[in-house]
């Protein structure tokens, strides 16, 4: 009798008695399939509806808004992922099942929005996380068991010996900058390896479940790597007056650490990276972008209460963190500007020219696209190219082909992403040369972004086209037309692709150009001399290198007769020749002599250092000196078989086995190992 009346009713109405589910695919393609087959599965013995969008699952009904009409609806699937392409989809969802609303969100968590648990439906209507809803502020914290955690799991990796004598400096990092899979860890890996040439370093990180067996590059010129579990940070991101991002790196373990390791090891001075990480302080801060400046821009996109709290909090925080700091490194002379605090220095992100070189172009088109998902703007870059930019180009040219290089777990950070026809999707990729070597132009399509962007200088050092929004090339001073193709707007970025694909000439134009650029400017070896002239600002060189004087040759007689009693060199002729004395707190502790033998060649006829200063690295300073004085050519000396520790430090500093001299030496005798370097090099 129920099922009669029911049937009677719903009959009356127009409308089929039996409850229906229906999808309403207000999202991308992909993810609205996939959110089909889990409401399918989740309530397997209804009929099933599609709305709206290309998706065909099986069992599934494609049908028009308007004859849902006549169906009865017992529940809505609709996806939820802020894209206002897809607003008048899901109103109208909401206005033919206002309680029969399930969301889906970019991670294909559901959940049921409704009245009685308006908030919760709310936070996750706004995109929040479903196991981030109920999470509760620090002073409310009574109301929930899922608080903070707080990993107490520190450990020290032993690597380089450290050096007698050698300045000590500390960087904490909120990652570990190795491996290489996005442009900070890039940056660091690079300059703690140029800091490693004076100073001995010793590396702080945060740990997110890497090997420590993988880290073993690192402990080739890190003295120690002492690493402490980030914490899982289980507070509402609007809670506290700290931007979220920093209150996510608060450790009680990491500042046990810092404290004890920086008294231990007897550190000169401390850098710290990203500006997240300012609060542990130091005596360096390393604002890989102006965070804040971030935001801002974010702000005026989206203009909500939301972006406004996160923008207003993040310049307080910055704005105040920079002023405690002895010196504030910038990668760009924007950054510095609009800082505003005159202890700012620019040290721009760079390339390894000799690891990324030219290659030539192969016959196609192939697009490129590199970004980290874990770093958010990466995030909106690809939405926007797939969303806005890939449709234009494939139905202009159906032949393209483009590579997506999204980083370690990209569907952790966006579930939607996907690989389609013509467009491949890859993770975490160890050397992305092969790639760049296959591409004919490279995408840099970031719509919001501060710093500059590694993978612009790797392109331009791999001599490929770029083309790049306005934000994508900041911070790097290249010029539309001349090293770059600039275009922002989805039209606009799909004709200058179109435009590229089709005139090989301006591709190869633009590249070489890009190549000079980054030659003149973005080397890794100029930019490391910059960060330990800058370092030496806080911490002044004890040693100090110079050309020797008539009144040298007596200390230097000392020495000599000390280190090398059998030595033939009178030190009253080394002011004929090329002749330095290193100084340790003032005083000569060693000195280094030789003589042009040929137009291109000179060899080192004596250098010591006295007893009392050695294992200081005065030697190899020398060493340097020479090596960088003079015309381009080659460096020769000679050392004993027997003495292995000399050889050591010559093979430190660049020179190379040549051959064997043999009864070279007298008083015993002993052969002589031939040494050589090519010389007029950088010190």
């Amino acid at each position: 009798m129920k099922e009669q009346i029911k049937s009677l009713l719903f009959g009356l109405l127009g409308k089929d008695p039996e409850a229906v589910v229906v999808s309403f695919a207000s999202g991308p393609r992909e993810q609205v399939r996939r959110m089909v087959e889990e409401t399918k599965r989740m309530i397997p013995r209804r009929r099933h509806f599609v709305v709206g969008g290309d998706v065909q699952v099986e069992g599934v009904t494609a049908i028009a808004v308007e004859e849902l009409r006549r169906y009865r609806i017992g529940m809505a699937a609709v996806y939820f992922d802020g894209d206002a392409a897809y607003a008048g989809l899901r109103w109208k969802a909401w206005t033919m099942a206002p309680r029969k609303i399930l969301a889906f969100n970019a991670n294909l968590e559901s959940h049921h929005l409704q009245l009685g648990t308006w908030l919760a439906s709310w936070l996750f209507w706004r995109g929040v996380p479903l196991d981030r809803i109920y999470l509760r502020p620090g002073w409310l914290g009574f109301l929930t068991d899922d608080r903070t955690e707080v990993p107490d799991d520190a450990v020290a990796i032993p690597g380089r010996p450290a050096r007698r004598g050698r300045r000590r400096v500390g960087v904490l990092t909120p990652f570990s900058p190795y491996p290489l899979s996005h442009g900070g860890a890039v940056r660091l890996f690079a300059l703690l390896r140029e800091m490693a040439e004076e100073f001995d370093v010793y590396l702080f990180a945060f740990r997110e479940g890497e090997k420590l067996e993988d880290l073993q590059p690192l402990t080739e010129f890190c003295t120690q790597i002492a690493m402490v579990s980030k914490p899982r940070y289980r507070e509402p991101r609007w809670a506290s007056l700290l931007p979220p991002e920093v209150c996510e790196y608060e450790s009680g373990p990491m500042r046990e650490l810092l404290r004890r390791d920086r008294k231990q090891n007897h550190l000169d001075l401390f850098q710290v990276e990203f500006t997240q990480l300012a609060r542990y302080e130091g005596d360096v801060l390393v604002e890989h972008d102006v965070t804040y400046d971030l935001y801002a821009q974010l702000h005026r996109q989206r203009g909500t209460a939301g972006s406004w709290w996160d923008l207003w909090r993040w310049k307080r925080f910055e704005t105040a963190a920079v002023k405690r700091y002895e010196r504030v490194v910038t990668m760009s002379e924007k950054d510095a500007s609009m800082l505003g605090v005159p202890q700012a220095r620019v040290i721009p992100n760079g390339v390894d020219l000799a690891r990324f070189r030219p290659s030539s172009e192969r016959h196609g088109c192939r697009l490129l696209f590199i970004g980290s998902f874990r770093h958010f703007p990466n995030v909106m870059a690809y939405r926007f190219v797939m969303e806005e930019v890939w449709p234009r180009l494939k139905r202009a040219m159906p032949e393209i082909t483009m590579t997506v290089v999204a980083g370690p777990d990209p569907l952790v950070h966006y579930p939607a992403a996907r690989s389609e026809e013509g467009m491949e999707l890859r993770g975490f990729v160890a050397d992305v040369r092969p790639l760049y070597e296959e591409a004919n132009i490279v995408l840099v399509p970031t719509l919001v972004s501060a710093g500059t962007n590694v993978k612009v200088l790797e392109a331009m050092a791999m001599e490929r086209a770029i083309v790049s929004t306005t934000s994508g090339c900041g911070g790097i001073p290249v010029r539309d037309g001349v090293d770059v193709l600039i275009a922002d707007g989805a039209e606009a970025f799909a004709q200058a692709i179109l435009r590229l694909a089709s005139d090989y000439s301006l591709r190869r134009a633009l590249a070489r150009e890009a190549r000079k650029l980054v030659e003149e400017r973005f080397d890794w070896g100029k930019l490391g001399r910059m960060q330990r002239e800058l370092l030496a600002e806080i911490v002044p060189d004890r040693i100090e290198v110079r050309t020797g004087t008539l009144m040298d040759v007596g200390r230097v007689r000392e020495i000599q007769l000390e280190a090398l009693p059998g030595s033939r060199w009178d030190p009253d002729n080394y002011l004929q020749h090329e002749f330095y004395v290193g100084l340790y707190d003032g005083e000569i502790a060693g000195f280094l002599v030789a003589r042009k033998t040929a137009p291109d060649e000179r060899e080192i006829l004596n250098v010591a250092v006295s007893a009392q200063y050695r294992r200081l690295g005065i030697g190899e300073r020398m060493l340097r000196k020479l090596i960088a004085s003079g015309e381009p050519g080659e460096v020769f000396l000679e050392v004993r078989l027997s003495n292995h520790e000399a050889q050591r430090v010559y093979e430190r500093t660049g020179f190379q086995y040549a051959g064997i001299r043999k009864n070279y030496y007298e008083e015993p005798n002993e052969d002589a190992v031939i040494m050589k370097i090519a010389s007029g090099g950088a010190a």
